[in-house]
């Protein structure tokens, strides 16, 4: 298993320069990646103004050029408000920046971002759908290197050639959120590089994936995947740094059944463990590892 931490990027983390810091930091503390929030304006509460934030993708790209070993990415981006040309290209040049350590994690978007509902992106949920797996051809098609065209329903490409293709071979790695039993969800996921699982109950609400879970989707994946390239499954949440036993028996049981990511959120305890310098402690005490 391999340990991240998921850092946010508004609040006391809307300086780009602190998320670049936590970075060094984390890599110094030997944590395996380091993800961070992809959204774009978060209200402090209901009918009040935004929080202060910065740029995901600029800030990746500090990150990128401060670090030398950790995998890094966006957690995760919506892929149906950018345009996947653009996308492309930020996710090529982010990659030489790296040297091959970007990863790209996709998903729908919450659409609770102010990012979606106060500036007119698309809600519907079927269409972000729709509009997430073209971005995602239009993406690696252009990431081929060789001339290519698409035409779907939401997006039209006429023949283009994006050079330089990426770093890493065959792609930059590609995590889908996939949204447990449901079958479109999955087999979207089963085309890809790795999953952010979470389980959909039949009302539409979402519950934690539990081990049975999380192997009853390995063997829906496993008949699905065509892909031989490698495969990660991604969990998030928190254990507490100063009990590495205890933390050991969070993470175990999903190491046991899979998991190959464990993402440290450690946005989570801020308020209660003192803001940034809990952010700070929490990376420095680093991954308790089995």
């Amino acid at each position: 298993m391999q340990y991240g931490i998921t850092l946010l990027n508004i609040g006391v983390a809307s300086d780009p320069r602190i998320p670049t810091e936590l970075a060094v930091e984390a890599e110094q503390a030997g944590w395996d990646g380091v993800f961070l929030w992809d959204c774009i304006y978060v209200a402090q509460a209901l009918g009040e103004a935004g929080q202060a934030a910065c740029d995901p993708w600029i800030t990746l790209a500090a990150i990128a050029t401060h670090t030398s070993r950790v995998r890094i990415g966006p957690m995760v981006t919506p892929l149906s408000r950018r345009r996947p040309w653009k996308v492309a290209r930020e996710t090529v040049s982010l990659d030489y920046l790296s040297g091959g350590r970007l990863i790209l994690p996709v998903g729908l978007g919450a659409i609770d971002d102010g990012g979606y509902e106060k500036v007119g992106e698309v809600l519907d949920r079927k269409i972000r759908a729709q509009m997430l797996d073209e971005a995602l051809a239009i993406i690696t098609g252009l990431w081929s290197g060789q001339p290519f065209s698409f035409h779907g329903e939401h997006y039209q490409v006429e023949e283009m050639t994006f050079l330089p293709p990426p770093l890493q071979k065959p792609r930059i790695p590609i995590w889908v959120v996939g949204a447990w039993p449901r079958l479109k969800s999955m087999r979207r996921v089963s085309r890809w590089d790795g999953v952010l699982p979470s389980k959909m109950q039949e009302d539409g609400s979402f519950a934690e994936m539990t081990p049975d879970d999380l192997q009853a989707m390995q063997v829906f994946l496993a008949s699905h995947r065509i892909q031989q390239t490698p495969f990660d499954i991604v969990m998030e949440g928190e254990t507490p740094g100063d009990d590495p036993e205890q933390a050991r028996s969070i993470v175990r049981p999903l190491a046991e059944v899979g998991v190959t990511w464990w993402l440290e959120s450690v946005w989570g305890t801020p308020e209660t463990v003192g803001g940034l310098e809990g952010m700070r402690i929490r990376i420095r005490q680093g991954p308790s590892r089995l």
